[in-house]
């Protein structure tokens, strides 16, 4: 979900098969470098190993261009690595989100072969993608500020994984801005928030105390 020069990127922490439950605490949220974060729902296995290829491929062009990825660039080595293996896919619906020039936020989602749905808004993806419509559609207003995006991201997931059996156990929430990302850890209740702050950011208040 995007906000006023910021962006919020969600999941839920429950991995499982089927019905029954594996872990509580899996993380599907993969930060690229501090301005570009890629979440990936789907079959556990094949998220962690096309993170992986993204992540070689985005060295390799760090090598050679010598600077970071666009989102928009980023957006488009997905969906070629995940159309390129469209007659056995992987089973992964990946949401990319990012800063681009001038601080102004990128949103995007595809299908397992690439198709890409770009928004303005909000993209969803996952088993509670259709509640989580509903919620974000709902609770969604533009030009929000980063603390209130934070609110508005986590209780429309909140609500989401709530009417969805094959989610839930909490959620990771990360709001970046500018080259700031905070990221947030709560667990299924709606009151117990655990707010852990990334080490730059802790960094920056050290310095300024100093």
């Amino acid at each position: 979900m995007v906000g006023k020069n910021c962006f919020a990127i969600a999941s839920d922490r429950r991995l499982g098969v089927q019905l029954q439950t594996i872990a509580t605490d899996f993380q599907r949220i993969y930060k690229v470098h501090d301005r570009l974060f890629l979440g990936l729902s789907g079959l556990a296995t094949d998220a962690q190993t096309l993170y992986q290829r993204l992540v070689f491929r985005h060295k390799l062009y760090q090598l050679r261009e010598e600077r970071d990825m666009k989102p928009e660039t980023f957006a488009n080595l997905v969906s070629a690595i995940l159309y390129e293996k469209r007659f056995g896919p992987y089973f992964c619906q990946p949401v990319i989100a990012g800063l681009g020039d001038e601080d102004k936020p990128f949103i995007c989602t595809m299908d397992s072969i690439g198709a890409k749905e770009l928004a303005k808004d909000f993209v969803v993806a996952g088993t509670a993608s259709e509640s989580l419509y509903g919620a974000c559609e709902s609770m969604f207003k533009e030009g929000m500020e980063p603390e209130e995006l934070f609110e508005t991201v986590s209780q429309a997931l909140l609500s989401s994984v709530d009417r969805d059996c094959l989610s839930g156990w909490g959620g990771h929430v990360y709001v970046v801005r500018e080259n700031t990302d905070v990221r947030c850890i709560f667990k299924h209740d709606h009151s117990d928030l655990i707010l852990l702050r990334s080490i730059k950011y802790i960094e920056k208040e050290l310095n300024m105390l100093l």
